[in-house]
């Protein structure tokens, strides 16, 4: 096998990401699931649809209170300088 890489090219200066659960995250948030709870779910989509699902449900039953409680924290969180 033959090295293809151009000799201008200075690898050393090249940073390298770590892998695994001690690398920064650069992205979106991950949240890790405990192996029986990953097997219920194919992907995120997945996981997603079914936290939705749940928050739908629990402000559902939440008193009409407590929503409007909850609504105006989101709210005021969200709004930016």
């Amino acid at each position: 096998m033959e090295d293809e890489l151009r000799s201008e090219y200075d690898l050393k200066s090249l940073r390298v990401r770590r892998l695994g659960s001690g690398r920064k995250s650069f992205g979106p948030i991950t949240v890790r699931l405990e192996p029986d709870v990953a097997e219920m779910f194919p992907n995120a989509d997945a996981v997603n649809e079914a936290l939705r699902f749940l928050i739908r449900v629990m402000q559902e039953k939440q008193s009409p209170a407590s929503r409007l409680e909850l609504n105006t924290s989101l709210e005021q969180t969200d709004e930016r300088p």
